[in-house]
């Protein structure tokens, strides 16, 4: 192994030692120094440019929340004047209906009660015609029957009666004869149209009961039916037939019977 040798220390270099050290240990602490005020003041600066920048961001903010403020505030106040507008417009609309509405009801009741009273006039007007025609047709088939011999359907009768009429108070029933014959053994009865129609025939048939009913003195009597018009409609004669009804009219000045499918009830 080798042998070194170092020098010897003495006192001075002893001392010159610990001033080195002195020396670099307060430039490192100066350089740490030096080292952390421009750390902080980087820390300041940063610090700074961030409140800054938080600053703006929160003053940007707050406009931003102030403009959504004023527009919802707008919005709002828009909704409502459109609102109102909207119920004063529907308001106005409902009230204009409803005059309208009742206007045109008015006028509707006003049309409908002059088309009643037309109505009624005419109704009037050829009731009168209907009434006369009728009352003319009973009138020529009563005297033409009653001024002649009374001799009608293979009979001869002894009374001619015209628009007989008869009602039993008990069960409320009333009966009209528009022509009646009557001798000791039969009873003819003519019902008097202006215009007969098939369905009239059925119509005669169907007031026998009813004559049965209210005429009891008569119970053992022929009876009868004729059907009597000025004019016939078509299936009329082929339905009195079918009935054993006469058919009566008028030709000319005269009167024609037809019975030829008479028969006796």
């Amino acid at each position: 192994m080798e042998h070194v040798e170092y020098p010897k220390a003495t006192l001075e270099s002893v001392w010159a030692a610990f001033r080195e050290a002195d020396r670099q240990r307060e430039e490192s602490y100066t350089k740490f120094m030096q080292g952390l005020a421009e750390s902080d003041a980087r820390f300041e600066r940063e610090m700074a440019a961030s409140r800054t920048e938080f600053d703006k961001r929160m003053k940007e903010q707050e406009e931003a929340d102030a403009k959504r403020a004023e527009a919802d505030a707008k919005y709002k106040q828009e909704m409502a004047e459109a609102d109102a507008k909207y119920k004063q417009e529907r308001a106005e609309a409902d009230a204009k209906y409803k005059q309208e509405r009742a206007e045109a009801d008015a006028r509707f009741d006003k049309q409908s009660a002059d088309f009643d009273r037309r109505m009624k006039n005419l109704n009037e007007m050829i009731g009168g015609v209907s009434n006369s025609n009728g009352m003319h047709a009973e009138e020529f088939f009563y005297n033409a029957i009653n001024m002649g011999d009374k001799h009608l359907f293979g009979e001869h009768f002894d009374q001619c009666y015209s628009l007989l009429k008869r009602y039993q108070k008990e069960n409320q029933e009333k009966c009209e004869q528009d022509i009646l014959l009557i001798n000791g053994k039969a009873v003819a009865i003519v019902e008097v149209k202006y215009r007969a129609r098939k369905e009239d025939v059925q119509k005669v048939v169907n007031r026998l009961p009813k004559f049965r009913a209210l005429y009891p003195e008569y119970k053992d009597h022929r009876v009868y039916l004729g059907l009597a018009a000025m004019s016939f409609d078509s299936g009329v004669q082929k339905e009195s037939a079918k009935e054993g009804v006469a058919i009566v009219k008028q030709v000319g000045d005269t009167m024609v019977v037809n019975d030829a499918y008479l028969k006796a009830f």
